[in-house]
């Protein structure tokens, strides 16, 4: 985690995936408004405090979150007095979250055996979601006996996505959000489903 003072009022932070993994929040966690995101904002206040002098104390404070293709994240914090301090000591903080360019916006989900994907289609069903509006693309793919799930350009204003992605590890493990990773799949791997694996497979594979 490094710090950088930008001016009076502003700082940057740059925070490594290896860094999320330590404090065991994934990728879609931070881009969310988990409690666990919210806590890790204000930990990353705290020590910038402690670091750089940057004190929040009183003021109002502005996050932007920009996530990076390369997974690092890159977080811009904005202080500012407001025209009156009120007694109540609990920051008021704003936090926007965006991706880089559409590389951050993939995600790709790893099934130890089929039976596990179809689990996941089931609970997908029993809970009712949409999956024609989840992302631009949902592939599966065969690779050494694993299932690949990959969500490529996806809607962040889909209704459901924080439900998703907090409960879609109880079936798979999130592997990564790279396009080499991708790209290596669609290399060597086997493409069972195209278009969108989610909708097929309840299609198909669900007992109705």
């Amino acid at each position: 985690m490094r710090f950088e003072k930008l001016n009076e009022d502003k700082i940057r932070i740059t925070l490594s995936h290896e860094d999320l993994v330590k404090k065991d929040i994934d990728f879609h966690s931070f881009m969310s408004n988990s409690i666990e995101s919210q806590d890790l904002f204000f930990d990353m206040l705290e020590e910038a405090e402690k670091e750089i002098g940057f004190t929040t104390k009183d003021y109002l404070i502005r996050i932007e979150a920009l996530a990076m293709a390369g997974g690092d994240f890159i977080l811009t914090v904005t202080r500012s007095l407001p025209e009156k301090i009120r007694s109540n000591p609990k920051k008021k903080v704003h936090i926007k979250r965006k991706l880089s360019n559409t590389d951050a916006a993939q995600v790709v989900y790893s099934f130890s055996s089929f039976e596990d994907y179809c689990a996941f289609l089931s609970f997908f069903e029993e809970n009712h979601f949409n999956s024609m509006h989840l992302a631009e693309k949902v592939l599966l793919y065969e690779y050494q006996d694993i299932y690949y799930l990959v969500l490529s350009n996806i809607n962040l204003a889909y209704p459901h996505l924080k439900k998703l992605f907090s409960c879609i590890t109880e079936f798979a493990t999130f592997v990564s959000h790279s396009s080499i990773f991708v790209s290596k799949l669609s290399e060597n791997g086997k493409l069972i489903m195209k278009h969108n694996a989610i909708r097929i497979g309840m299609k198909h594979f669900l007992k109705q």
